[in-house]
């Protein structure tokens, strides 16, 4: 009986700003008539990521379908949250036919599959595949895909330099744990940026998965949807920095919430943000702004120096508030500089 099998989960992992978000609005408006249900879980109090699914809300995926996880990573607080948020979304008078699980950037993933084992939600779900998006821009720059010969002649000149960086083990982390790579900004990377990238990740993956070029989020929901992987069942092939670690920290990162005032200049608030990657080392940063004499929020995202926005829809009833998350290592954060930073 359909009402017997289980509800197949995909998990969306992938850096800050690889476009997660982006490919679960695509997911949602391309569904195939499937009924698709949504869990969001941010690094940090405020959550962004949520009120942007919301606003793609349709009839296979109803508001009340996108829930969000802020706070705390679902991962940390399996009995708390995870669990009962799976089992409230079970529980719909309606269920859903596929729940995406839309991670927090700086989220392990295979501590999440771990969680799949809880007896409360075995019978009833299973870790249809993850997919992990990789800025293929980035990569190809060799920011997170890291040279192993280069790593070990650090290795063997600084005995400070036991470990990767943190950002280094997240990416090859979300990698390894991969059923299917998506290499994202695509258009930015180019060809030869693409075949880079492929490049980097093959160095670093455990074994071979399908690794393919994305625009925009564009991809076919059947190539990624319904792969069947069982992944819960499948942890050993999927090796992790943290295997033997009985719990894992965030503390290597940091979140600060900033209130902004009206903006009359757009572009200049654009130039602040970039300021703040250049000299604060901020990683991300995203948020709705309130500019004046607009009736539309602002949405602006930012990955290092690239910068993103767009109105996206009237604020309405919702509070005209401008906020601003910026998230960052844990030294790097520094909440009176980044005010400063933004002229506040």
């Amino acid at each position: 009986m359909n009402s017997l099998a289980k509800v197949p989960v995909t998990v969306v992992t992938g850096f800050l700003g690889s476009g997660k978000t982006t490919l679960i609005q695509h997911l949602l408006s391309n569904a195939g008539g499937k009924k698709l249900a949504v869990l969001v879980n941010e690094f940090g109090s405020e959550g962004v990521d949520g009120e942007i699914l919301k606003s793609c809300a349709d009839a296979n995926c109803p508001e009340e379908n996108i829930v969000e996880l802020a706070n705390g990573c679902i991962c940390c607080t399996v009995a708390d949250d995870f669990i009962p948020t799976m089992e409230q979304l079970l529980a719909r008078p309606v269920r859903p036919d596929h729940i995406l699980i839309e991670t927090s950037g700086l989220a392990l993933p295979k501590p999440l599959l771990k969680a799949f084992d809880w007896p409360e939600i075995r019978s009833r779900i299973t870790v249809d595949g993850v997919i992990a998006l990789a800025d293929a821009e980035a990569v190809a720059a060799g920011r997170f895909a890291p040279d192993p010969a280069a790593v070990e002649a650090q290795r063997a000149a600084d005995e400070n330099l036991d470990h990767e960086t943190p950002l280094s083990e997240v990416f090859e982390d979300q990698i390894a744990c991969a059923d299917i790579v998506l290499l994202t900004k695509a258009d930015l990377a180019g060809s030869a940026g693409i075949e880079a990238a492929k490049a980097a990740i093959t160095a670093e993956m455990p074994r071979r998965v399908p690794m393919l070029p994305v625009t925009d989020g564009a991809i076919d929901a059947r190539v990624i949807l319904g792969l069947g992987a069982a992944a819960e069942n499948d942890l050993a092939a999927r090796p992790s920095h943290h295997d033997g670690e009985e719990e894992h920290e965030h503390d290597d990162f940091a979140s600060v919430v900033i209130d902004l005032p009206e903006v009359a200049d757009i572009e200049a608030l654009v130039a602040l943000v970039q300021k703040l990657a250049r000299e604060q080392n901020v990683l991300r940063a995203k948020g709705y702004i309130a500019v004046a004499g607009k009736p539309m929020r602002l949405l602006l995202q930012a990955v290092g120096e690239r910068v993103r926005h767009q109105f996206d829809k009237p604020w309405g009833t919702c509070h005209r508030r401008s906020k601003l998350v910026v998230i960052g290592e844990h030294g790097d954060i520094d909440e009176a500089a980044i005010k400063a930073g933004l002229g506040i």
